[in-house]
């Protein structure tokens, strides 16, 4: 991964924290760590989607009227 955006200390700490967590899980644990950060992922990306579009008035916030 490309680091174009300079992280702060603790950003970097953060991340060592958290290799060194995942270099703990066994693999079943990984794969089943890895399927729970996408599917926030995915959720974090709508909402950010939602929340622009409420912002910018292109549509009501989460499909309500």
């Amino acid at each position: 991964m490309s680091n174009k955006i300079q992280l702060s200390l603790e950003q970097q700490f953060s991340i060592r924290s958290f290799e060194t967590q995942v270099n703990q899980m066994s693999q079943d644990q990984a794969k089943e760590f890895l399927v729970r950060l996408y599917e926030q992922m995915i959720v974090q990306e709508k909402m950010y989607k939602e929340f622009i579009k409420n912002q910018w008035g292109f549509e009501t916030p989460f499909g309500t009227a």
